[in-house]
């Protein structure tokens, strides 16, 4: 049930994206350690570089509201395979704790993996030099 709320908040945000340059429409929602679903959806710049993936959107707003752990993430889009985040996505995950990654498409085909098999050897905070 929770997996299905999660697919259906993304696939709403998707219906939100703002994707005139790439007519891309992409759309997530993570789940907070609260149980708080918080959704996102791709917004796209003239300046590509300065684009937004929607699993960043989603992830910023869920810790700009007062999350610090993520459980888990959905990631929705017009593909022939189930979405796939892209890998500054699967690093910003990796930061906040999201363990859990549905991906779908608007067909209904879904496929749950975890961040390890998406990120495998991901930079984490124990990487970093001690003080």
């Amino acid at each position: 049930m929770e997996d299905e709320k999660l697919i259906n908040a993304a696939l709403d945000a998707r219906d939100r994206a703002y994707a005139p340059y790439s007519r891309f429409a992409v759309g997530a929602a993570v789940l907070g350690e609260s149980g708080r679903v918080y959704s996102g959806s791709n917004v796209e710049n003239a300046s590509y570089g300065l684009t937004m993936c929607a699993e960043r959107v989603a992830i910023f707003k869920a810790i700009s509201e007062g999350e610090k752990r993520l459980a888990a993430l959905a990631v929705a889009a017009d593909t022939a395979l189930p979405a796939s985040p892209c890998g500054a996505c699967r690093q910003v995950m990796a930061e906040f704790g999201i363990n859990k990654v549905i991906m779908c498409n608007t067909r209904g085909e879904k496929r749950t993996v975890t961040l390890a098999e998406l990120l495998p050897h991901a930079f984490e905070k124990a990487d970093l030099p001690e003080e």
